[in-house]
């Protein structure tokens, strides 16, 4: 998959392509389907399929500082992306510039004279442009007069009469529920990260942990999980914790995940962390034979979850 991290001077390999336009964060149900559509119908006009997926997300520049909600920064997304046979991900700096630019020109300029697309997909309720001035009409509308096609992706319903989102995705993560997470994304929510250095006081306590920050990415609901893991490039289960570890008077977030069946070294190393089931809120216990128990139930607890 090429990557273009602008859309002056792109690529020949990337030009003429049908693009798909969206923030695919997730990329869940719905987005797999717009990514199967569109492979279709770039294969049927014999033209590459891309992605415009503007970074940084429009929201993180229009409300910097605002809580985390990506479900699947940059580098995670593009991988999913890749492994779902998109040819190419139009990475557009979303800047000032680009936030100022009236719709039309933005179709003229980005689209057209930029990346030189031969047909756009959308969702019915797309918009774009300075002060959101451009909808699916007007692409169809200005593609007649440019010379490029548009059409409009019908939307993946999760029960029948409500659309898939990534909205309703990170409020399910939000409060406890990854299994609804899970149904609409049509994989379990994952997240991948560096384990760092900590207390190593699991290890004294009989259940070492891999502590991860989850930089980039939304916040679940603080509590423990049953989790699969990949690590060194094999797959494991365990038990994990993301909070603030109120036992020990902590404040940062961060997740430790407890590897089932597991001896060895994972400082530095690089996890993917996939969110099975909830299994209770975080709480601050009385001292560490309390928090010794409660983690060897909670560790039977997601076993029974895991079938283990």
């Amino acid at each position: 998959m090429i990557v273009v991290r602008h859309f002056e001077h792109v690529p020949d390999a990337a030009r003429g392509a049908v693009v798909a336009i969206g923030n695919f964060d997730g990329v869940h149900r719905g987005h797999q389907a717009l990514i199967a559509g569109g492979r279709a119908l770039a294969a049927k006009l014999g033209a590459p399929f891309g992605i415009l997926a503007f970074e940084p997300h429009p929201q993180e520049f229009f409300r910097k500082g605002a809580e985390k909600f990506r479900l699947t920064p940059f580098r995670p997304k593009a991988e999913i992306l890749c492994r779902l046979g998109v040819d190419a991900l139009f990475a557009v700096p979303f800047n000032a510039r680009l936030a100022a630019m009236p719709a039309e020109p933005l179709i003229a300029d980005v689209l057209v004279k930029g990346l030189g697309l031969r047909h756009v997909i959308t969702g019915a309720d797309f918009q774009f442009g300075k002060g959101r001035g451009g909808d699916a009409a007007l692409l169809a509308a200005e593609g007649r007069r440019l010379g490029f096609g548009a059409s409009v992706f019908e939307a993946v319903m999760a029960d029948g009469a409500h659309k898939i989102s990534s909205t309703d995705i990170r409020q399910a993560l939000g409060v406890g529920r990854p299994r609804d997470a899970a149904a609409r994304l049509g994989h379990e929510w994952t997240v991948s990260g560096h384990v760092r250095g900590g207390d190593r006081r699991g290890r004294t306590i009989g259940f070492p942990t891999a502590n991860i920050s989850l930089k980039g990415y939304l916040e679940p609901a603080l509590g423990v999980y049953a989790v699969r893991v990949t690590a060194l490039g094999a797959p494991y289960l365990g038990v994990a914790n993301f909070g603030r570890r109120p036992t020990f008077d902590k404040q940062d977030t961060l997740l430790e995940v407890h590897l089932f069946d597991f001896d060895g070294d994972l400082y530095g190393r690089t996890l993917d962390v996939s969110f099975v089931d909830f299994i209770r809120p975080e709480m601050k216990f009385a001292g560490l034979d309390a928090l010794k128990s409660q983690i060897a139930a909670d560790s039977e607890k997601a076993r029974d979850i895991l079938g283990v």
